[in-house]
């Protein structure tokens, strides 16, 4: 007998109860039906809700950020995207990626200018983030974040917090890095390089990479994430922050100065003059070497939390 629902219940009335021994069963099996049905709209209606409110909160934030030349317009578009998914999969990742884009902006500013002048001649890109840069950080954790919200499961949780600690651990390790007196070593050769050099470390920048993982490990642990979803991001940080500057020191793209012959990112030297390929694979640039960390950190995140035991 076909389920009768209440008009304002959404559960099966009496009606629908037909006497003998289906009566029993019919009812039960129609109600269990109906519940799962008003559960699947209420949150259908939550989701919609949160996609709402993420394309206000990150529109507000990434105009802001615009305005601050902290995002170029494409950058703009970028943001809004992942901002949106974060908040739709849940507060908890929207307050984790808001709170690293925040704290990662408020680092490029500080000493920026300091910074412009010993990095100028090396970098490709300046302070301000395009969708390429938005989408190298924070893909992984936005493709974490969509997953879990189609299949909910805390193994998400580890792939999207591991590789936002590591774009968490690279940014501060590199404007923390470059703003300190001094020259990193390059990992491949042990030999000084000029700030800003993929592949460069030094100490302050290590001790920087550690607490940008950390930092995102903690606010983990502050939404009560399972603390294998926690060190599992810390490590996944670290790890990826890692993985990110041996790729920059062996594999990644190295261009030389037609005009100058100083080694540089650029394709264009601040001299004015082109450069070509010195060294590494074409193609392979720091945007590319930052997505491949990142996936790493959601990888070894979630690594360590299937190995802790979940």
């Amino acid at each position: 007998m076909p389920c009768a629902y209440g008009p304002s219940t959404g559960i099966p009335s009496s009606a629908s109860v037909a006497p003998g021994n289906q009566s029993g069963d019919g009812s039960i099996a129609c109600a269990h039906r109906a519940i799962a049905t008003r559960r699947r709209a209420v949150g259908a209606r939550r989701l919609n809700h949160r996609v709402l409110q993420g394309i206000v909160l990150s529109a507000a934030i990434a105009f802001a950020a615009r305005r601050a030349r902290a995002l170029t317009p494409s950058g703009v578009i970028g943001a809004i995207a992942l901002g949106t998914v974060a908040v739709a999969a849940g507060w908890d990742w929207g307050i984790l990626l808001i709170a690293h884009f925040i704290v990662a902006s408020a680092l490029s500013k500080v000493g920026a200018e300091r910074k412009a002048r010993r990095t100028a001649s090396l970098v490709a890109k300046g302070g301000e983030r395009d969708l390429l840069q938005v989408l190298a950080n924070g893909a992984v954790f936005g493709m974490a974040a969509v997953a879990s919200i189609v299949f909910p499961a805390h193994p998400w949780f580890a792939v999207g917090a591991g590789a936002l600690a590591a774009s968490a651990a690279d940014t501060w390790a590199t404007e923390i890095g470059t703003l300190v007196r001094g020259s990193p070593r390059s990992i491949r050769t042990l030999l000084h390089v000029p700030p800003g050099t993929s592949g460069g470390v030094s100490v302050m920048g290590t001790i920087a990479m550690v607490a940008g993982a950390a930092f995102i490990a903690a606010l983990a642990r502050l939404f009560h994430w399972p603390h294998s979803v926690v060190l599992g991001t810390f490590f996944g940080g670290v790890a990826g922050a890692v993985a990110d500057t041996a790729l920059g020191a062996t594999l990644q793209e190295r261009r030389r100065c037609l005009g100058c012959g100083e080694h540089t990112e650029r394709k264009v030297h601040i001299c004015g003059s082109r450069t070509r390929r010195a060294g590494g694979i074409g193609g392979l640039d720091n945007d590319v070497v930052n997505f491949l960390a990142t996936v790493v950190g959601g990888g070894v995140a979630v690594g360590f939390f299937d190995l802790a035991g979940r």
